[in-house]
């Protein structure tokens, strides 16, 4: 695997804190604005107009389906069901299956130029990051796919085989936005049993072309619960800076440019077109 030094040689980095509702960007604090931001992000890098980038957000109770989850037989009664629950849903429009976010979950969007860069050297400089940002408390930290989990891929973060994090890719021209969500704290075990529940709503038995998963909330455990300890979103955020500012000569915390702000309100424009039929299902 390769380092994430070895696939991000820039000397420079934005860095865009976004975890508080209200924060320097004028819009909903919702996951729909997130990927949108992300693929505004991913434009300006693209077209050299921006340093990389290291964005933080957070979102409360809300579930980020993929677009094969979009495609489910039942879907209405799934969302109807997370509606119920008071979880605001989305479709996003990067790689992968639901995903429950809440305060617990930091998620981590790592913009950079991916001209020269596979997939997969791509998901290693994520994966190489968190390694560094916790290498203090841990050297256990692996990346494979964990049977059984929401949102399951070959590079899923896990320790002892438990998973804490899952990673997904958005590519935008030249431009990509890594993208990973930290399970810090809070009940990971009733956040995987909401999307089971969702699943099984959504599915009904019903056979389908697309193999969804099989959540099992025992393969899955927060960062505090697999490092026995009290880490809070608040300390892994200041991990997060520190392991960027080891590794680059200087850190700009700039607001959006004229140019980013148009794009965003175009992408913006483009997850609510492609969140219509969640919309209409929650009567909204």
């Amino acid at each position: 695997m390769k380092h994430w030094e070895q696939v991000i040689s820039q000397q420079t980095f934005r860095y865009l804190d976004c975890t508080e509702e209200k924060n320097i960007f004028q819009y909903p604090n919702d996951a729909i604005a997130s990927f949108a931001i992300d693929d505004a992000l991913a434009a300006s890098v693209s077209n050299g107009e921006s340093d990389p980038v290291m964005r933080l957000w957070v979102h409360p109770k809300t579930i980020v389906l993929g677009i094969p989850d979009s495609k489910l037989p039942f879907l209405s009664d799934g969302v109807a069901y997370l509606d119920s629950l008071g979880y605001d849903v989305i479709i996003r429009n990067s790689g992968g299956l639901a995903v429950a976010l809440d305060e617990g979950v930091l998620n981590l969007s790592l913009v950079i130029p991916g001209e020269k860069l596979s997939i997969y050297d791509c998901y290693e400089a994520m994966v190489s990051f968190v390694q560094t940002a916790l290498k203090d408390l841990t050297s256990d930290i692996e990346a494979y796919e964990i049977v059984g989990s929401y949102c399951p891929g070959d590079y899923d973060l896990s320790i002892g085989g438990k998973k804490f994090a899952g990673i997904s890719q958005r590519r935008i021209k030249e431009g990509t936005a890594v993208q990973i969500y930290l399970d810090v704290e809070g009940n990971t075990k009733e956040r995987a049993a909401v999307i089971r529940e969702f699943y099984k709503r959504s599915k009904q038995n019903k056979e389908t072309k697309f193999v969804y998963p099989e959540v099992r909330p025992e393969v899955m455990a927060s960062l505090s619960e697999l490092l026995q300890m009290n880490l809070t979103v608040s300390e892994m955020k200041k991990r997060v800076f520190q392991a960027l500012a080891d590794v680059t000569e200087q850190i700009a915390m700039t607001g959006f440019t004229e140019s980013e702000w148009q794009t965003f309100e175009k992408r913006y424009a483009q997850m609510l077109k492609r969140n219509e039929p969640i919309r209409t299902i929650l009567g909204r």
